[in-house]
């Protein structure tokens, strides 16, 4: 503009920073849309260059999917609350407020103001997501599950100590390891495994639907000692849930997979009789130098060291293991250590399957 001319233009961007919603807002800009599309009907096209801009290059981010699972496993609060690591929090699972300031105890929000700090602060990973190789080749749902990883693991995993698996994967383009990767960091052994492992196992579902693959539902007679462990043994029970989730502890033989599948079958039941709540297995395979390492018997049935020889630990999330330890007392056939005092049932097979009880 040349010096001391006096214009009663106004920059679009002064204007719709102060937009509220309002009726006589809304109003304005119906009555400028109809003005540009006089002026050029052309303006308004999404295959115009401001558009393709504002689009973040022409790609429109349906994040849906990833906003969703972070709903499902933070919840929401409306008033600041201390979370597990000591940190206050709020909203779905925030620990700063739209501007910027940390939350505090005290604090309260409206549903309005957590979502729009929940919007941020993907807005604010998938910048950091970015820094991923082959990132705009990947579609919503895989970027989805990424977001959702990121939002509860912290933004900056690639390439970050510890996260040595799932950033090679990524890396290198291994994009049908990456819901095996994901569960490994769920913090084994821990009280917050069992929610984590849920989280883990729903993310690496929406990241296969990305890939437009279907969720793995092999039977067991069709798994094998290199089964992926995100494979289902039975409709609810993986593979790699015997392993704990560690490649030290995968199967090596086929009898060994075998046995896990007659375990689950049965573990189905218990599911289905304790209103189909999770079932957590604690420990399964025991490679000899692991089983020497926690202490285990020279015999273990966790060696499964011959067919039909084999064992899992497992409890019944939210349920009395004493129940589930009478009910598998009752309708397990061969060997069952009552290991309730301890927080787990104890269900074997060894050679011979003979009907076999003790305690822990």
């Amino acid at each position: 503009m040349p010096h001391g001319k006096v214009t009663n233009q106004i920059r679009l961007l002064d204007l719709f920073k102060y937009y509220k919603q309002l009726p006589h807002q809304s109003a304005a800009i119906s009555e400028l849309e109809e003005a540009l599309l006089k002026a050029d009907p052309a303006l308004l096209n999404r295959d115009q260059a401001w558009f393709k801009t504002w689009s973040t290059s022409g790609k429109q981010q349906d994040v849906g999917a990833g906003i969703k699972l972070i709903q499902q496993f933070e919840g929401c609060h409306l008033e600041a609350y201390l979370c597990p690591a000591g940190v206050a929090t709020i909203g779905w699972g925030n620990t700063r407020h739209v501007d910027g300031r940390p939350v505090k105890l005290g604090d309260k929000i409206t549903s309005i103001e957590a979502d729009m700090m929940l919007r941020r602060e993907v807005d604010r990973i998938i910048e950091k997501l970015r820094i991923i190789p082959h990132w705009d080749e990947m579609t919503a749902a895989q970027q989805s599950a990424l977001i959702s990883f990121g939002y509860n693991v912290g933004a900056s995993f690639y390439g970050a100590q510890g996260f040595e698996t799932i950033t090679a994967r990524l890396r290198n383009k291994e994009w049908s390891k990456v819901p095996d990767a994901l569960l490994l960091y769920r913090n084994p052994g821990s009280k917050f495994e069992a929610g984590l492992k849920r989280r883990r196992e729903a993310e690496g579902r929406l990241w296969l639907q990305g890939l437009g693959l279907p969720e793995q539902q092999q039977q067991p007679a069709k798994l094998s000692p290199s089964s992926s462990f995100n494979a289902h043994i039975t409709p609810h029970i993986q593979i790699g849930e015997f392993a704990l989730y560690q490649e030290a502890r995968r199967f090596d033989h086929q009898y060994q997979v075998d046995t896990a599948a007659e375990l689950a079958a049965f573990m189905e039941r218990v599911r289905s009789r304790f209103g189909n709540k999770p079932i957590v297995i604690t420990s399964g395979y025991r490679p000899a130098p692991i089983n020497r390492l926690v202490g285990g018997a020279s015999s273990s049935e966790h060696l499964y060291d011959a067919p039909n020889v084999g064992a899992v630990d497992f409890y019944v999330e939210g349920v009395d293991i004493k129940a589930v330890q009478d009910w598998c007392d009752a309708n397990w056939p061969y060997s069952l250590g009552y290991g309730a005092p301890k927080g787990f049932v104890h269900l074997g097979i060894r050679k011979g399957r003979p009907r076999v009880r003790w305690d822990y």
